[in-house]
């Protein structure tokens, strides 16, 4: 493996807790626009663990800008980027054996290479139990262990409730041995402080970012005209965009939407899951309503910046997190955002965006509120958002925000 020269630079940053650069995913988008606003930066040097196998493995090959793959390494922005490859038949503890190979890979190379007071950038609290040494090792080096709890783990409905105590133990675990918790979300911040209050948590806020700027292709680019007939895309459609996971309450969105009265389409694009499709299909019969399309994964930012501008509206049913960057995105470039009435939502869009709940009926009659709706109504809405990204959620902003405390 060749010896990474890290000279030179105010501080190195080891970021580990991604699946990977540029996927779908809260953390996976943050690290792409971190690495990209910094790129010419000459004060941090970045090292950043990707996970080569397993669920939501990282394809380099598909990372435009990716250079110099050697030795399950690669160059990203400049970035120091690296593949950690987890035994598969761990199935959904693959994560966690990911977090602790990346983490150690990151305490070898410190150590090969003689880095004097790292920053090690845990997103996600998976790994508390085996935390204790590595940061013991961290700290010798004269490093720091910062941490974002990402948002409640231990509520995800997909976990059974002997894994959700150990996310919950871990969350707690995690924050005691963490030298700074960067928070998402206000609401994130309030809960570690209150809920963790014995330990004096060092705390500070740092949300995502998004971006206000019109997508680089135009309305009849082939990219997206192309996109919209292999779907069977109407030219009027909605937009889910998510991860296909119980807690973004697709389930809701597609009872409601069945239930309206529009004629429009939804397109809901998503990662794959076998497994809740079927679940999906037997509860609700969806593949009977034409308008509703699984329309797949959309990795061509500047395409899905155009469908977004293009959509009619978007449904945004996350129910468990902090400031989600599908919704950040959403407001940038849709004018008219359905959002899950929850505080983290309510947090980042305030009064750029209409609300809904769970109840039987609420959304599909949001949906047919919507549907009559004037043109001026929803520029207004639309032009909130992005005045509400431009001033709490830049990019810019962000990663400045970030280069502060990683260079302090």
């Amino acid at each position: 493996m060749p010896l990474i020269m890290t000279v030179g630079y105010k501080a190195d940053v080891y970021l580990v807790g991604s699946k990977g650069i540029g996927q779908y995913g809260g953390y996976e988008s943050f690290v792409q626009k971190l690495l990209e606003y910094h790129e010419k930066n000459k004060e941090v040097r970045y090292h950043v663990a990707c996970k080569k196998n397993g669920d939501g493995c990282m394809d380099v090959s598909k990372l435009r800008g990716a250079s110099n793959v050697i030795d399950n390494r690669f160059t990203y922005c400049g970035a120091d980027c690296f593949l950690i490859g987890v035994p598969t038949w761990l199935r959904a503890a693959q994560a966690i054996f990911y977090d602790i190979a990346a983490l150690r890979e990151c305490c070898r190379h410190i150590r090969t290479n003689g880095v004097r007071h790292p920053i090690v950038y845990i997103m996600a609290c998976r790994i508390g139990p085996f935390m204790h040494g590595y940061v013991k090792e961290i700290h010798k080096a004269g490093g720091k262990v910062y941490l974002n709890p990402d948002g409640h783990e231990w509520k995800r409905s997909k976990w059974s409730a002997p894994v959700r105590r150990y996310w919950k133990e871990s969350e707690r675990m995690m924050v005691r041995h963490a030298d700074l918790v960067i928070c998402d979300s206000v609401n994130i911040e309030k809960y570690i402080q209150t809920e963790y209050r014995r330990y004096n948590p060092a705390t500070t806020f740092i949300a995502y970012g998004a971006e206000i700027r019109p997508s680089v292709l135009t309305d009849d680019a082939p990219e997206f005209v192309g996109w919209q007939k292999r779907h069977g895309l109407s030219v009027a459609y909605f937009t889910v965009v998510g991860r296909c996971v119980p807690e973004n309450n697709l389930e809701t969105i597609i009872r409601e939407f069945m239930k309206s009265r529009t004629n429009k389409d939804l397109a809901i694009i998503t990662t794959d899951n076998d497994s809740m499709l079927r679940e999906l299909e037997e509860k609700l019969h969806y593949s009977r309503d034409k308008r509703i399309k699984f329309v797949g994964t959309v990795y061509d930012q500047e395409l899905l910046k155009k469908i977004r501008e293009k959509s009619c509206g978007y449904f945004h049913g996350h129910s468990v997190g902090g400031t989600n960057p599908s919704l950040l995105e959403a407001l940038g470039s849709t004018k008219l955002n359905m959002l899950l009435d929850v505080c983290f939502n309510r947090e980042v869009a305030e009064d750029a965006a209409l609300y809904w709940n769970k109840e039987d009926g609420n959304l599909a009659a949001l949906i047919d509120r919507v549907d009559s709706m004037s043109n001026k109504e929803i520029e207004e809405l639309g032009n909130k958002a992005k005045v509400r990204v431009s001033n709490a959620y830049s990019w810019e902003r962000i990663s400045s925000r970030y280069l502060d405390v990683f260079t302090v």
